[in-house]
């Protein structure tokens, strides 16, 4: 396995291959990330992990300068699961100038949920991934790249932005990795406490209640799912959780679905603060 810093290592490693299969990530890997490239492997003929923790989508108050870096063992991770090519560029490797051109989502989907609480998060995602995707897939006749479905909404955004600069990428969504008490696996949950840890279960708990009570109300006309999520939002706060949004949406658009819940594919979605440390989670309905 080669790890490769700069883009012309990178391009000069990927010029004998047509069809990369690319995950990207922030690093501090766990078994979710592995999935992924396990997952993207066979749909490319070289399979490509970048690990870069992106400046542009952290506000000035969130925990870009106390993420987990560990190169080391994510290489390890990523030989293991038969990584080939790792890119691992420096700020001023893929940022040697500021970024001033940068990548603007549609709003009705990059403002709301994530979007709102995260004021800005979506433009740094897409632009950053817009640049890897430049890196890793120029000058390529197809490509695969492997997004896990626990960034539910990151997930959309990046399959719109595909779509709407008609890259030829095909997007792949891995499911949702969970520990065995139905925990999602996250590079956060590294900051959590033990007895955070044991706490931290309760949000995916949340969100299964909430579905239940969604299903529970489908067939009526029109659910009162602003009080359905009320509740949700409330049972978690008692636990001592400052929950953002724990709320019931279409798949299609992450807009609230209209008339009957039964006729509508649904995603719960949720996001909180347990001590100083944000999770966030979903269920599909």
């Amino acid at each position: 396995m080669h790890i490769v810093h700069t883009i012309p290592e990178l391009r000069q490693h990927l010029s004998a291959f047509k069809r990369p299969a690319f995950v990207p990530t922030m690093g501090n890997l766990h078994a979710g990330h592995i999935a992924l490239v396990k997952q993207a492997k066979p749909l490319g003929d070289v399979t490509v992990s970048s690990i870069f923790v992106n400046r542009l989508q952290f506000a000035p108050h969130e925990d870009f300068d106390s993420y987990p870096r560990t190169l080391d063992a994510d290489a390890q991770r990523l030989e293991a699961a038969g990584c080939d090519v790792v890119f691992a560029p420096r700020e001023k490797d893929l940022y040697p100038e500021p970024q001033t051109f940068k990548v603007q989502p549609a709003t009705d989907l990059s403002d709301i949920l994530e979007g709102h609480f995260r004021p800005g998060f979506f433009i740094g995602v897409s632009t950053v991934v817009l640049k890897l995707f430049s890196c890793v897939f120029a000058g390529m006749p197809s490509g695969v790249a492997a997004f896990g479905k626990k960034d539910y909404q990151q997930l959309m955004v990046i399959r719109r932005l595909v779509q709407q600069f008609a890259l030829p990428i095909e997007i792949l969504a891995g499911e949702t990795q969970r520990a065995d008490d139905g925990l999602a696996l996250s590079s956060r949950n590294s900051y959590l406490s033990a007895a955070e840890r044991e706490e931290a279960v309760h949000l995916s708990q949340a969100l299964r209640a909430l579905g239940e009570a969604a299903r529970a109300a489908g067939s009526t006309e029109a659910p009162d799912l602003i009080a359905l999520e009320a509740h949700a939002m409330q049972a978690l706060a008692r636990r001592g959780w400052k929950p953002d949004y724990l709320t019931v949406r279409r798949r299609s658009d992450l807009q609230p679905p209209q008339g009957a819940l039964a006729d509508e594919a649904l995603v719960v979605l949720g996001a909180a603060k347990l001590g100083n440390t944000r999770l966030i989670d979903n269920l599909e309905i």
